[in-house]
């Protein structure tokens, strides 16, 4: 993919007050310069890659993670194999020192092995990570998960949750999209994918644009971002980003969170393949209207105001009463 010159802004000195009036109510990406520069981890980490690593591994719990491990001809782009009834890289487990190992053993030269073990919940992988490395933006109980290896191209995909990525080592190159630009991306499977969300199918390094012509306008909306050590990236949910990960011994950890309130949004999208997609197209923009009065409409939070309360159960404030009403409501319909 081509450097694009629209980069993700960035701001200093951010504190918890201004992450969540400034920076959260915008809904856009934002470099938290220097965020976790103070972090012990960082700190190990510039210092040398066997200071990193010495870190690591007194820290280890010894407990299992999983590691995508593939051939160097994959060139670090975690993927499907060419048939798409796999993936181009092997499953296993094994533990946070011994990836070290591998990784230090290897940092010379070219990696005999690409080595990446990703989303590894610090509280049974590390202990005392959030202790010793606490994030400044965030209440404590939410939990980082810890991202390793060596040199990696993970595809745009898009999460639920609102995130906050931390680099610690090596350099990280984020590619974002605005959720406008999935019609752009060309999305691979949504019931088979690497990791959990779904994944455009384009190669940012080699894009085929007579496969994938709409990517070219993907490109044109595109924001990058480039992180150094210390430096962190907040990403609005369902915003596509595509991940360079550069470095012999690469580490990031990252924090995901709903906003209050949030349910299951992704089944809420399938429901509507199953239901509503593949119906004539009178009764398509019948639902459309629906969806823009109960949903999406700036006074959807209103529509029952005109009822008695006794009956705003459904379209009334979000409570867990309501929330568990509906639940109830469609599994009914579903057991018919």
């Amino acid at each position: 993919m081509k450097t694009h010159p629209n980069s993700v802004p960035f701001r200093h000195n951010v504190t918890k007050h201004i992450f969540e009036d400034e920076i959260l109510t915008r809904g856009e990406p934002v470099i938290l310069k220097g965020l976790v520069a103070d972090w012990p981890i960082v700190q190990a980490a510039q210092k040398s890659r066997s200071d990193l690593g010495s870190y690591l591994k007194q820290h280890d719990s010894g407990v299992a993670v999983e590691t995508f491990v593939g051939q160097p001809e994959m060139q670090g782009r975690y993927f499907y194999n060419q048939d798409m009834n796999g993936f181009n890289y092997d499953k296993g487990e094994t533990t946070l020192s011994h990836i070290v190992d591998q990784l230090l053993l290897t940092a010379e030269g070219p990696p005999p092995l690409m080595i990446y073990a990703g989303s590894a919940p610090s509280g049974a992988t590390m202990p005392d990570f959030s202790t010793e490395n606490p994030m400044p933006l965030l209440n404590a109980e939410i939990e980082p998960r810890l991202w390793l290896g060596n040199t990696s191209r993970v595809a745009a995909h898009y999460d639920n949750s609102r995130n906050i990525a931390c680099c610690i080592s090596g350099t990280r190159r984020f590619t974002l999209f605005p959720p406008e630009q999935i019609s752009n991306l060309y999305v691979g499977p949504l019931e088979f994918t690497m990791a959990g969300p779904p994944a455009s199918m384009v190669d940012f390094h080699n894009p085929d644009y007579g496969r994938y012509p709409k990517f070219r306008d993907a490109e044109a909306a595109a924001l990058t971002a480039d992180l150094e050590p210390g430096d962190a990236i907040y990403i609005p949910s369902l915003w596509w980003h595509h991940v360079e990960a550069n470095g012999p011994l690469n580490m990031l950890a990252n924090y995901w969170w709903m906003p209050k309130g949030a349910g299951p949004a992704f089944e809420a999208v399938l429901l509507a393949l199953m239901t509503i997609r593949d119906q004539p197209a009178p009764e398509k923009q019948a639902w459309r209207s629906f969806f823009e009065h109960y949903v999406f409409s700036e006074e959807a939070g209103h529509v029952a105001d005109h009822l008695p309360k006794k009956w705003q159960t459904v379209t009334g404030a979000k409570t867990p009463g309501r929330d568990e009403f509906i639940l109830n409501f469609i599994l009914r319909q579903f057991a018919k």
